[in-house]
C-alpha cells in the first residue's frame, strides 16, 4: 500500500477480519484514480492504532471482528478522529437488523453496507462521502487508470 502525494486522491482504511476480503477491497477501492488503501486492519483495535497513524479520510468497518469488534471501535474512532466519515460493510446489515442499524446511526456511521451487495456500491457510498457537496466525482473509476493519483514510495509497514 501506499500514501497519497496528491490532495486529489482520498485516502481509505479497510477493516475486516477476514483477510480475502480486505485483498478484494483494496482491489476493488484502487481501480479508481481517486482511491488508495492507506492501510488495513483486522480488528477494531488495530484499526484504532492505525487510524491514528495514518490518518485516513475514510474508514470502512466489518462488523463481527475479534478483539474489539466494529461498532465499539466506530465509538473510538468517532471520539479521536470526528471529521472521518465511518461506512459499516457487513453481512449483519443484510439481514435488516434494525438494533444494529440503529446502533451504527447512533454511533455515528455514514453508511451501512451488505456484504451480499456489490463492491461497487460501497465504493459509490465513499465517493459520495468523501466529495463535496457540488463537487464532480472522479470520471475514471473502473478504467483501470491510475494516472491522476500521484503516489509517493513509502510502505505501509
Amino acid at each position: 500500500m501506499r500514501s497519497p502525494s496528491s490532495q486529489s486522491c482520498k485516502s481509505v482504511l479497510i477493516v475486516d477480519d477476514n483477510p480475502w476480503i480486505r485483498k478484494v477491497l483494496c482491489e476493488r477501492f484502487q481501480r479508481g484514480a481517486d482511491l488508495v488503501v492507506c492501510g488495513e486492519a483486522e480488528n477494531g483495535k488495530e484499526a484504532i492504532e492505525k487510524a491514528q497513524q495514518l490518518r485516513p479520510e475514510l474508514i470502512v468497518l466489518d462488523l463481527s471482528m475479534p478483539v474489539m469488534n466494529g461498532l465499539d471501535a466506530a465509538r473510538i474512532l468517532r471520539r479521536l478522529l470526528p471529521s472521518v466519515p465511518l461506512i459499516m460493510y457487513s453481512m449483519y446489515s443484510a439481514f435488516g437488523d434494525k438494533l444494529i442499524e440503529r446502533q451504527a446511526r447512533l454511533i455515528g456511521i455514514r453508511e451501512l453496507v451488505p456484504k451480499s451487495q456489490d463492491a461497487a456500491v460501497l465504493i459509490s457510498k465513499a465517493r459520495s462521502l468523501l466529495t463535496p457537496k457540488g463537487g464532480v466525482e472522479a470520471q475514471e473509476f473502473g478504467t483501470g487508470k491510475r494516472g491522476a493519483c500521484p503516489f509517493d514510495d513509502a510502505q505501509d509497514e
